[in-house]
């Protein structure tokens, strides 16, 4: 993984450009699971503010969240796949960007803008990505505050947004067609045991979905191995204590 420690700047000679950081990802990347969630890592340090990141996939006619920053932009996904509406969800269906600069004073989405609301969300904005035939989504950036993306940020997230289909175009190419659908199945599959992870983390320490997912990175990071690694251990071993 390459180094986020500095924000990421989009002109030619200011620091590095985000395809050389995603190229960086390309050589070192193991599946489609890994690129896709050090691709929303990489979004949220080029964005150079307080914003959370996603990515939406359609498979099979059907949104699912396939990585997401922290465990409040998986929690904005969510919201509108329950109701069927929003930001990502229009953008994935037109193919156009959608910029909520201030969701408190939106006519827009229906039901989901008052429970995205209630749930802290204030600003978004939802840029298409396109993987070719094997996929088709958006990159989902959302803010706590409202009018966080300005001209400036919506021109980064943007030329981000196109680097990024490029490179994603390139990593399922590069793998058979057979087995960019297993690693996709499987980076779904991941959110899943994620999400269940989270659920044992919050019942057993009664905090938080952000607490429990900070937890998890926390111990990903300290052993060193994958998030959906240590998510399967916890859920393996509550599992095991529920059949004793």
């Amino acid at each position: 993984m390459t180094d986020q420690s500095h924000s990421l700047q989009l002109d030619g000679d200011s620091g590095a450009r985000p395809f050389d950081r995603l190229h960086d990802l390309l050589l070192s990347v193991e599946d489609v699971e890994d690129f896709l969630q050090q691709l929303v890592e990489i979004a949220v340090d080029v964005m150079d503010a307080d914003v959370s990141a996603g990515v939406t996939l359609i498979r099979d006619g059907h949104a699912t969240t396939a990585a997401s920053s922290d465990a409040a932009s998986a929690r904005w996904d969510e919201i509108q796949y329950r109701y069927e509406n929003g930001p990502c969800l229009t953008t994935t269906r037109t193919g156009e960007p959608i910029l909520i600069e201030d969701l408190s004073l939106e006519d827009r989405f229906g039901e989901y803008r008052s429970h995205a609301m209630a749930s802290g969300l204030r600003s978004a904005l939802s840029l298409p990505l396109d993987g070719g035939h094997h996929a088709v989504g958006a990159l989902n950036l959302y803010s706590d505050r409202p009018r966080t993306f300005g001209r400036a940020e919506q021109e980064v997230a943007r030329r981000f947004a196109g680097e990024a289909s490029r490179a994603l175009k390139l990593v399922l190419r590069l793998t058979q067609h057979a087995e960019v659908n297993a690693q996709l199945e499987k980076a779904l599959e991941s959110r899943t045991i994620i999400d269940q992870a989270m659920g044992i983390i919050m019942g057993q320490n009664r905090c938080s979905a952000d607490e429990a997912f900070a937890i998890l990175r926390n111990a990903s990071q300290h052993r060193n191995i994958k998030l959906r690694a240590v998510a399967t251990e916890i859920v393996d071993a509550v599992s095991r204590k529920g059949r004793l």
